[in-house]
């Protein structure tokens, strides 16, 4: 791939990560007045945009006479399901603690992602992984700071979200080889706006919008969560996720960033040493995966030459 291509994706990528950082400043500002579920709701119901645009521009599902029908549509609820979970313990999380512990904490998600993939899908996760998902996991203890006096119960709602959006990333990859990303995302956003809706139903119901400037705020979330999404998946067309990977842990600065711009927060006693684990768990653990692709392509290579 020419440099210039990879260039374009990761600028691409960390716009999208950008834009989903913004989206989460405007759930905070929302929070007091909306419940979690609720702007979930509104967030997925935008969604659904995104995926319908990326879908209609794929040439084999044209090609294929444009169904919407999957096979495995059970795991697509599922899938749905563990969305309206993250969504919600995320969007709570914003609320309750400071922007960029919520947002640091999130990225734990790999290192779930990592122990998940052994029992789910068989894969061989050799002690490399392990002991940088251990690494990563006493970074994030740190962070929630366990033991000591900056602890609350609050502080588990990202790693529960994380939990839930790890099971959704292990879970995309039990799907049909041909089943396109977007149709696979439609189905499961739609379930996910199921879910936020009972759940927002089972905590009081919906609360009615307030002022205009509240509707504009919500339509703005649901925009750079669609845009942001949108992005995400233009990056991983053009390069591969490998080399995008370290990229995510940029959303961390822009969270410290927009945490100081908009709420005046500056947790860097909270923050620190634990996010430069998580961070340099998460790296390792992308090195091993390029180091592992590296030797299962030169293999086939290996193979194919002396057919």
């Amino acid at each position: 791939m020419a440099a210039g291509s990879t260039l374009k994706a990761i600028l691409v990528n960390l716009a999208g990560i950008f834009l989903l950082d913004l989206m989460g400043v405007i759930i905070k500002i929302l929070g007091p007045a909306y419940g979690a579920s609720e702007l979930a709701f509104y967030r997925n119901i935008f969604a659904m945009a995104p995926s319908l645009l990326v879908l209609w521009l794929l040439a084999d599902w044209r090609a294929t006479g444009r169904s919407y029908r999957i096979r495995q549509w059970p795991l697509a609820w599922v899938r749905g399901a563990f969305v309206a979970m993250a969504q919600f313990m995320f969007y709570l999380s914003l609320v309750r603690l400071e922007f960029a512990t919520a947002s640091t904490i999130g990225f734990s998600m790999s290192l779930f992602i990592t122990a998940f993939a052994a029992p789910l899908l068989g894969e061989q996760v050799g002690p490399v992984r392990w002991a940088s998902v251990l690494i990563g996991f006493l970074g994030v203890v740190m962070v929630m700071g366990i033991g000591s006096d900056l602890f609350t119960w609050d502080a588990l709602l990202p790693v529960g979200a994380a939990i839930f959006y790890a099971l959704t990333s292990v879970t995309a990859r039990l799907f049909d080889d041909d089943v396109p990303t977007p149709l696979m995302n439609l189905h499961s956003n739609a379930t996910s706006i199921v879910g936020a809706a009972l759940l927002c139903l089972a905590s009081g119901g919906f609360s009615p919008l307030g002022a205009p400037a509240d509707v504009a705020l919500i339509a703005v979330m649901g925009m750079l969560g669609g845009v942001g999404v949108l992005l995400l998946v233009v990056s991983f067309r053009m390069a591969e996720p490998s080399t995008l990977a370290p990229f995510n842990y940029f959303g961390i600065p822009f969270a410290i960033g927009l945490g100081w711009l908009f709420f005046d927060e500056v947790p860097f006693d909270r923050l620190f040493p634990g996010v430069l684990l998580i961070i340099g768990s998460g790296l390792i653990i992308v090195w091993r995966e390029r180091r592992l692709r590296k030797r299962a392509l030169a293999a086939l290579g290996k193979i194919e030459a002396g057919a």
